[in-house]
């Protein structure tokens, strides 16, 4: 039986049995709609610059948010205990969470794409290519702070605190970007390689390179594994 997918599809439910979960959402949509916006009518510029560039910004709050109760809350209502009582592993619980809150996100883009509808209708010469090259980068980008998100949560019962530990992790992959002129040039190429800015920018433009999947998947990789020795620790007290 795959636990993975019964667990991803039962905390993807969850979502929209939850008003918070719906208010998050709509935050989220009304905020990219005016960036794309905005640019739009003061500046007559019909592409997707403005929303690429702006949903990094909303994913520090956006993603944490959508991810803070996923673990945290089953420790402070009992339940992650409940759950190892069933055949499943601990792998199997973070990666059924992970999913979720992926799937989440990607509800989020898929009705965003009311601006790509709006450029096709008003714009001419549409770069399609880059347009899902940048999509892809969303989607990637998320589930990198998604699998963040997922560790933030496991540290704590607490939500609040899950969502202050991974804002503060995502933040710092962030602002590495726009710290490299305080670096030594030494190492101004290994900070830049660490920034998600620097790789979700290559795909934005439409530029696909195997360096920057490689990144986004090992860090995935790197976080839900530490999660899951997380969740495996409780087990040793």
């Amino acid at each position: 039986m795959n636990y993975t997918r019964i667990i991803a599809r039962k905390e993807f439910k969850g979502y929209f049995n939850s008003p918070a979960s719906y208010i998050v959402l709509v935050v989220f949509l009304l905020l990219g709609g005016w960036f794309f916006a905005s640019p739009l009518f003061l500046n007559n510029s019909a592409d997707l610059r403005s929303f690429f560039n702006i949903v990094p910004i909303i994913y520090l709050f956006f993603v944490p948010a959508v991810t803070m109760g996923l673990i945290a809350r089953e420790k402070n209502a009992g339940t992650l205990e409940l759950l190892s009582t069933f055949p499943l592993k601990d792998s199997e619980i973070v990666m059924g969470k992970f999913w979720a809150s992926v799937q989440f996100i990607g509800v989020g883009l898929l009705f965003s794409l009311v601006h790509l509808l709006t450029i096709i209708v008003l714009g001419k010469n549409i770069d399609f290519g880059s347009i899902i090259c940048g999509y892809a980068g969303l989607l990637l980008l998320g589930a990198t702070y998604s699998a963040i998100g997922i560790f933030g949560s496991s540290i704590s019962s607490n939500q609040i605190v899950s969502f202050i530990v991974s804002f503060f992790i995502i933040f710092f992959f962030f602002i590495l970007e726009y710290s490299l002129v305080f670096i030594p040039a030494g190492l101004g190429g290994l900070f830049q390689y660490l920034s998600v800015g620097y790789h979700f920018q290559n795909l934005a433009r439409g530029v696909i390179d195997t360096r920057d999947i490689i990144y986004f998947v090992s860090l995935i990789v790197i976080f839900l594994r530490l999660s899951t020795v997380v969740l495996e620790m409780r087990k040793w007290k």
